[in-house]
């Protein structure tokens, strides 16, 4: 459903969540080993993640990445499929074509509309703190 790139994504920050929520920053090793994502591959995603202010990232002995405490409830599953892939998970037409909108749909485009629909409130309305909250949930989502 998602890019690769959106999957790893979204993966890095549950777990930097997960790690937050105890108060821990975590090295971009430990994600990598706790996601299942290539190390540079991720240190690209880390990188986007930052510069849109889902996580925090910090330099030197005592650097890593983590989630602020107030954030945790605020950061949605939208925001990083966006700030990863942009808009195009959203309204990117489902055959890849450039030219598709509801004056000039493709095929495909009002089979997927209320789909697209549904996956949009979902991903608004689910945010981080809400996948990371319960063990259960952290083990099944972090899990490779």
């Amino acid at each position: 459903m998602f890019s690769k790139a959106c999957e790893y994504g979204i993966r890095a920050v549950l777990y930097i969540a997960s790690q937050s929520m105890q108060e821990r920053r975590v090295k971009i090793g430990d994600i990598v080993q706790n996601t299942g994502s290539p190390e540079a591959f991720t240190g690209k995603i880390l990188g986007l993640l930052s510069r849109n202010k889902l996580v925090d990232s910090y330099t030197g002995p005592n650097g890593g990445f983590e989630i602020k405490q107030d954030k945790l409830k605020l950061i949605t599953i939208a925001q990083i499929v966006r700030a990863v892939d942009g808009d195009t998970f959203f309204e990117g037409c489902a055959l890849g074509l450039s030219q598709c909108d509801a004056n000039n749909p493709c095929p495909m485009h009002h089979s997927v509309f209320r789909i697209r629909e549904n996956m949009f409130y979902v991903q608004q309305h689910t945010t981080v703190f809400d996948l990371v909250d319960n063990k259960k949930n952290r083990a099944l989502i972090l899990k490779r």
